[in-house]
């Protein structure tokens, strides 16, 4: 059996938006979908079932708290080598009609657990800061997730000054940097709002949040669109985008 490991991060975030609004957020599927990966679907009650799917990829859960603007939680099935991951969501209301909200990420890693722990130690605040923008930005409206995957690259630092270099951007690029890129034959135009070299850009536009996210030379989108968009023509256009800019 491979080697184990117990973990547990704890990550804590302001919201300008109110306790209702956060929950809507991360326990509801639209809500789910507008900040966080794939597409979701969430039964409401504890012991339901929580559902996401990426292109080669479903997951599924089990609802283990649900309290109404105050806690959400959820649970992987535990795999064949004992490791599984459980979330939290812990509301808070603020003066003011802002919100505190804590997230706490626990469960159990396999095999090359410290590569997989370095990155949810690292995804999960840039996740975060996606469901502020979006909460800061989008409240209300929910968003059409577009999932596309890139060629495989050496290394991360390719993929890096690829992508920056395809958005009008330096490879320093930081937040409040302007973007403007084409796609599908015309000029986007926005601002980097999320920027950690060489694995994440975020870059927010009048009707979308477009995510970036690399590891080991691997490379994909989990852009969030605020648009009556049809995704899975959406994907096939960004696949193609991908395989463009990484020719």
């Amino acid at each position: 059996m491979s080697e184990t490991h117990a973990f547990e991060l704890t990550h804590d975030i302001d919201l300008a938006a109110t306790p209702e609004q956060v929950w809507a957020a991360i326990a509801t599927g639209p809500g789910i979908d507008s900040w966080f990966m794939g597409r979701n679907e969430i039964e409401p009650h504890v012991g339901g079932e929580t559902r996401m799917a990426m292109p080669g990829f479903d997951a599924t859960g089990t609802v283990t708290a649900y309290e109404p603007g105050h806690r959400f939680g959820y649970r992987s099935p535990e795999a064949e080598d004992g490791s599984f991951m459980a979330f939290e969501y812990l509301i808070e209301g603020r003066d003011g009609g802002s919100t505190s909200l804590r997230l706490v990420h626990s469960g159990v890693l396999a095999g090359n657990w410290e590569d997989e722990y370095d990155a949810l130690r690292k995804g999960n605040p840039l996740y975060l800061r996606t469901l502020q923008q979006y909460l800061e930005h989008f409240a209300g409206r929910t968003a059409v997730p577009v999932a596309a995957f890139g060629p495989q690259q050496a290394d991360q630092d390719i993929v890096w000054a690829a992508v920056t270099e395809a958005c009008g951007l330096s490879k320093d690029a930081k937040e409040g940097d302007a973007v403007r890129l084409t796609f599908g034959g015309r000029e986007i135009s926005g601002v980097v709002d999320t920027a950690l070299e060489p694995s994440f850009l975020g870059v927010r536009t009048d009707d979308a949040l477009l995510r970036f996210v690399g590891r080991h030379g691997f490379i994909l989108t989990g852009h969030h669109v605020f648009a009556g968009i049809d995704r899975e023509t959406a994907e096939q256009e960004w696949t193609a985008w991908l395989a463009e800019v990484f020719n």
